[in-house]
């Protein structure tokens, strides 16, 4: 394609996609078959996630999997996971039963408190915005009643509000800070229709100021917006038993194993390098529950990783420690989730991933997200710890592999039983089905 195209979004579903194949693929009529095979046979549901986004041409599938057996304070679940990652369910899963003979996960929702913020300009003095604002506070929270008052009646709302002098940052900047509560729903249209009113109501109150000159009044609203860093909306989870109850097959030696996955959270801690990649394994489990249940996963992980920096330096999430002879490991993380609103009153395939879950309150479901990222950390530092974290997982991408190649029957019987005993990679796996195709 060497042309820039005109009035792409107005062509109707049809001609996006004849334009897409013909400008694009050797074959159009085979990509065309291709981007028809992923439509929904039934066309109201197709035409609901048609307009879940713009210039729609087909659907992009993920699996969808369960992972039972998770005991979270006392009630078992069965997690509903999206992701495309051979060996997370079956880790998610694996650590839920070892967990649910140990007493099972313990969370808990230490805060619920979002932020958002209105940016602005005001070229003045600081101690006149400041007395200011305190005058006309009252007046621009009273503002957004029209807003809030349903929020309100759910026993959610702007919680509190704050002048922010940023100047010695950046040249005659500040901030309205506010905190809001939304129970339920992740709150993102409500805490933005909040903020563009306040915005609009600092404007109007600095214009009747008396105390202001002419360019005092003159306020430049820069922008009002959410922030998706909520380091006052944090659930923690965890799980403990006494050392010698970690002892199962691949224990032989507990006390060894405790101490082994107490000092590779330790590296995690300290090491950068070593903590990125601790930190994906949790939001495997994390951004796969999240998917699920038609929340945002991109806003978590921003969140999740700006609160792992919290500190001036990147760490892990997750921790643990062997005292008196009790191992225990944990996490803290910032989690903004909503049963309410948006796709989960949409997506039938949400709306089941939630009733699976029991139809949880937003708090519950920051819980469960939270506690299958414990559990999938665990997982997978279980691995690396004992056999290595390649054993599990290849011989999960196995079943990948022998797709790509599209294997037969025969094939894949011998296949298996070649790697009862050898090392499952790609290139042996490739290698093998070349030789029995010769």
């Amino acid at each position: 394609m060497n042309n820039a195209v005109a009035g792409f979004s107005k062509l109707s579903k049809e001609e996006k996609i004849n334009w897409i194949a013909n400008e694009y693929f050797a074959n159009p009529s085979k990509a065309i078959t291709t981007i028809k095979q992923y439509w929904n046979s039934d066309s109201k549901l197709q035409q609901l996630h048609d307009e879940f986004i713009e210039n729609t041409i087909t659907n992009f599938y993920l699996p969808m999997g369960i992972a039972p057996n998770f005991l979270i304070n006392g009630k078992y679940y069965s997690v509903p996971m999206v992701i495309e990652e051979s060996s997370v369910v079956a880790a998610a899963a694996k650590s839920a039963k070892y967990w649910s003979t140990r007493g099972g996960f313990k969370a808990t929702v230490l805060n619920t408190e979002k932020i958002g913020q209105v940016h602005f300009i005001f070229k003045g003095e600081t101690t006149k915005l400041q007395s200011f604002f305190n005058a006309a506070k009252g007046n621009i929270i009273a503002s957004t009643e029209s807003i809030t008052k349903n929020m309100q009646k759910r026993g959610g709302g702007i919680l509190s509000l704050e002048l922010r002098d940023k100047t010695n940052e950046l040249e005659n900047y500040y901030q309205l800070h506010a905190t809001f509560e939304t129970k339920d729903s992740m709150g993102a249209n409500f805490i933005n229709s909040c903020l563009e009113q306040l915005a609009k109501s600092l404007k109007e109150e600095a214009q009747n100021y008396p105390d202001f000159t002419e360019a005092e009044k003159d306020i430049t609203i820069v922008m009002s917006i959410l922030s998706n860093y909520v380091p006052n909306c944090i659930v923690r989870a965890e799980v403990s038993c006494s050392v010698e109850d970690l002892a199962e097959k691949k224990i032989e030696n507990p006390q060894e194993f405790a101490e082994k996955f107490v000092q590779a959270v330790r590296i995690a801690e300290i090491e950068p390098y070593r903590a990125v990649t601790h930190n994906k394994g949790i939001m495997n489990g994390v951004d796969s529950v999240v998917l699920a249940s038609g929340n945002d996963f991109r806003a978590v992980e921003a969140g999740v990783h700006a609160y792992a920096s919290r500190n001036g330096k990147y760490s892990s999430l997750s921790h643990a420690k062997i005292e008196s002879g009790i191992f225990t490991f944990w996490m803290e993380i910032p989690l903004a989730l909503g049963t309410v609103g948006g796709l989960t009153s949409l997506h039938p395939l949400v709306k089941m991933a939630l009733e699976i879950l029991g139809k949880p309150s937003a708090q519950e479901l920051m819980q469960v997200v939270a506690v299958t990222g414990l559990a999938q950390n665990f997982a997978a530092l279980r691995s690396l710890t004992t056999t290595g974290i390649q054993e599990g997982h290849m011989k999960m991408h196995l079943n990948n592999i022998l797709n790509q190649y599209q294997a037969t029957s025969e094939e894949r019987k011998a296949i298996a039983k070649y790697f009862e005993n050898n090392t499952v990679s790609h290139a042996s796996v490739v290698e093998l089905i070349e030789n029995l195709r010769k």
